[in-house]
């Protein structure tokens, strides 16, 4: 395996040797390592100083269930520190397949245009976007499959990444060929622009799987978490249901996001549900799907094709944050106008959380009712069309807040909550608040504990736990729901390593490599001036209680300050 560095102002590529310090790290590990390593922390996120950097776990490369997922990161634009953001697809596995360890995309290109970055074995070349510059994302990925072969992997961008948005993300086309599956938090789409690129192809077809030390032992390693993975009840019911199960799990908690988080109980919710999603989509055949994996050789497939009424396909996958987000969070309670919204959204390049807590703010305001599908999707034209209001929507929730005066914004270090309410979900809360990444779910989940949510005892143990665990999954390059087969096939994560690398690690390897990964982390923050006050919720949700709960965010600051003290 190499590092691929390429140059965007000389247009050059170099391939280099691993360092010893990179050798056994991974995904969000790896790009943490490289971003203390090599930037500057107080760089300008869109200058030329910063580094986009994508990162294939440690497991990814050979078809594993649920582990073939990329991490792209850099100094994030929209929260001033560290970002990793995930996703599924092509992209990880044809990297690794070209022997990739990293690619390293550093510098700040002369003049306009805009171009695409071809990788192959042959190494790269840069070809202008030409007519794609200002496409959208879905006729983008179609004109550049046709253009350089069915099996490349794409990353790319739409017209919010173009127009530098700070809530852009990355866009990574599935198994289908189709541009669903996003690296959208933190505003890595306006970094890629900021670098010169529209999309990134990368073919694979001279390439091959990374070597593995001991294949017989992997297979077996393999063949073991496959069956614990299929043997878990959640792997069948996110089969089944998807990520919108979650919406009538967190509604049950009070937790779901209304009305820009003003209660946590939505009385459409079952319109939302994935009980309805699946009987809507069997009803309505055709495109539909209710079940679909965004990568080759997943076997839980928690993804979905959203077809309308006539059958036709509207928008793939339709998950549970932008139900919450776009959906209860805006009152809507129609998965129609959801996945309307989702699908211009994802045309645009643009992370549905951030874009439905910037629409829940803007609601606020008095710029839509709640509830009113058809004005969401006016305000979203304005992103399209550049206008000053859409450009406000399109920086994201906080930025909406700032420019009409809306103090009730739910963000942490700049970045939009996800679909869980930090007062009802309190260990979720927790890791809002102290996560490097800002408020993220995916940093740390916590819902599926069994404890009382809205107590704030053990709350910041329980998001502690959670951190580490999914840094640690995020170094592997394994999806989160790969933990149904690991928690029970606990020794899977450390026989997978070391027949793959020859390693000798024990079952505290994931841990082992989420605190890496954290240390390096909240390292790079504090050299960019984060301090212990990023480190909170928003002050509105420790004072205004939620319904039905009446539930305010009272983890103790104490608690949040010492949670990293392993």
């Amino acid at each position: 395996m190499e590092i691929w560095r390429i140059d965007v102002e000389k247009q050059t590529l170099s391939r280099e040797l691993v360092p010893d310090s990179w050798m056994r790290l991974g995904g969000r590990a790896l790009l943490a390592q490289i971003m203390v390593d090599e930037v500057p922390p107080t760089c300008l996120p869109l200058g030329p100083d910063n580094k986009l950097i994508f990162a294939p776990g440690l497991l990814v490369g050979h078809m594993l269930s649920s582990c073939d997922r990329i991490s792209i990161g850099g100094k994030s634009p929209l929260t001033g520190g560290i970002k990793e953001s995930n996703a599924g697809g092509r992209t990880g596995f044809q990297l690794t397949n070209l022997g990739i360890k990293a690619l390293i995309i550093e510098g700040k290109p002369q003049g306009d245009g805009s171009w695409l970055i071809h990788l192959s074995s042959a190494g790269v070349r840069f070809e202008k976007a030409g007519d794609l510059s200002g496409l959208g994302v879905y006729e983008t990925a179609s004109r550049l499959l046709n253009l350089f072969g069915k099996q490349v992997a794409i990353s790319l961008i739409g017209p919010g990444g173009e127009m530098e948005l700070r809530s852009a993300g990355i866009q990574n086309i599935d198994k289908d060929g189709v541009p669903s599956r996003i690296a959208a938090r933190g505003g890595l789409g306006a970094v890629l622009h900021s670098k010169g690129a529209k999309a990134i192809i990368i073919d694979a077809s001279g390439g091959s799987k990374p070597p593995l030390v001991d294949e017989k032992a992997f297979r077996a390693a393999q063949k073991v978490y496959n069956k614990a993975l299929l043997g878990h009840p959640q792997t069948h019911t996110y089969a089944d249901y998807g990520t919108a199960a979650m919406a009538s799990m967190c509604n049950a908690y009070g937790g779901l996001p209304t009305r820009n988080f003003s209660t946590g109980q939505f009385e459409k919710v079952d319109q939302l549900s994935g009980e309805h999603m699946r009987q809507l989509l069997l009803e309505r055949g055709g495109e539909s799907e209710t079940t679909h994996a965004c990568m080759n050789g997943c076997v839980i497939r928690c993804s979905n094709v959203f077809g309308g009424k006539d059958g036709k396909a509207i928008v793939s996958p339709l998950e549970y944050e932008t139900i919450g987000l776009m959906g209860s969070n805006l009152g809507i309670g129609n998965l129609d106008d959801i996945a309307k919204l989702n699908w211009e959204a994802n045309d645009l390049g643009l992370d549905t959380i951030e874009l439905g807590a910037a629409l829940g703010v803007a609601a606020e305001a008095g710029l839509m009712e709640f509830g009113d599908g058809k004005r969401a999707l006016e305000l979203v034209d304005e992103i399209r069309a550049g206008t000053l209001l859409g450009n406000i929507l399109g920086n994201g929730a906080e930025a909406t807040g700032r420019e009409l005066g809306i103090e009730r914004v739910p963000t942490v270090k700049g970045q939009a909550m996800s679909a869980y309410d930090p007062r009802a979900i309190k260990g979720t809360g927790v890791t809002y608040a102290t996560s490097p990444q800002g408020a993220d779910h995916t940093a740390g989940l916590t819902i599926r504990a069994d404890v009382d949510h809205t107590d704030p005892k053990g709350q910041a143990e329980l998001s502690r736990d959670a951190q580490i665990k999914m840094a640690g999954y995020d170094t592997l390059g394994a999806c989160l729901f790969s933990g149904f087969g690991y928690a029970v096939s606990t020794s899977s994560i450390s026989d997978l390593l070391n027949a793959r690398y020859g390693w000798d690690v024990d079952e505290e390897i994931l841990r082992e490599l989420g605190r890496v990964a954290l240390k390096l982390e909240r390292e790079f923050n504090r050299g960019a001036g984060f301090t212990a006050a990023d480190d909170r919720i928003p002050k509105w949700m420790t004072e205004e209680s939620l319904s039905p709960s009446n539930a305010i965010f009272d983890v103790p600051e104490e608690d949040l300050d010492s949670l990293f003290n392993w």
